[in-house]
């Protein structure tokens, strides 16, 4: 046996050591579940961190290099999974350093996948932002129109702030939006109002709208009258 021999039975055996354990579930239902092939790649490649690295809650930049993909397309596609509740991220005490740290969680995977079961394969309508088929096998995410409007607040943040938002950002939008009701274009008014002021970042953007919220200001028209109120008093 030559020396290539030799190393390629060496790595066909560490490949044996060190497997992932990924739900044969998935495979099978992702497609269903109307999930893109990147977009199980990553739940993949997640489960894969924390398995063999104990890593829970790996970088942007470390999904980019493992699924060969942009910044942008990672964080699209992890908000995209936290928005239909297929990803979650939790904060924790790290026991051995007592550090707050952040970690993902993938129990709203595993339900969906379970209900979809029960339900003899089909999945929920609310998860059914649907992948449409292409030739090929592509799937492209067909987004409903309420999810456009949030598209676009996901891109002015990303556009104002320079970057591509952080999965804890997204699910700070994703709270504002859904959790606290604010309309997506008070939302986008408030990072203007941000902008303006020299204060962009997400707890300033968080106090302004729960500023208006304590005034009773639920559309950009009151909060533009609001704001110069606020600006004449000064």
């Amino acid at each position: 046996m030559n020396e290539r021999d030799a190393l390629a039975r060496g790595w066909a055996e560490a490949l044996q050591d060190g497997a992932v354990s990924v739900p044969y579930a998935l495979l099978r239902t992702y497609r269903t579940l109307g999930l893109s092939d990147t977009e199980a790649m990553l739940l993949i490649q997640l489960m894969a961190f924390r398995q063999l690295e104990q890593n829970e809650f790996p970088t942007t930049e470390q999904l980019c290099e493992r699924l060969g993909a942009t910044p942008a397309v990672i964080g699209e596609a992890l908000q995209r999974l936290i928005k239909l509740g297929f990803l979650g991220i939790d904060e924790y005490t790290d026991p051995g350093t007592g550090v707050l740290a952040e970690r993902f969680i993938l129990t709203g995977l595993y339900n969906r996948i379970g209900e979809m079961l029960a339900s003899g394969g089909r999945a929920r309508a609310s998860a059914t932002v649907a992948g449409a088929s292409f030739p090929g096998g592509g799937v492209a995410a067909a987004q409903k129109p309420e999810d456009e409007g949030a598209g676009a607040v996901f891109r002015a943040f990303e556009q104002e702030f320079g970057r591509p938002l952080t999965p804890m950002e997204c699910e700070t939008i994703e709270a504002w939006l859904d959790r606290d009701g604010y309309p997506e274009e008070l939302v986008m008014f408030a990072l203007k109002e941000a902008v303006f002021a020299g204060k962009l970042h997400f707890r300033y953007i968080d106090r302004i709208l729960l500023e208006w919220s304590r005034n009773r200001v639920t559309n950009v028209e009151e909060a533009r009258v609001h704001v110069q109120k606020f600006k004449s008093g000064r």
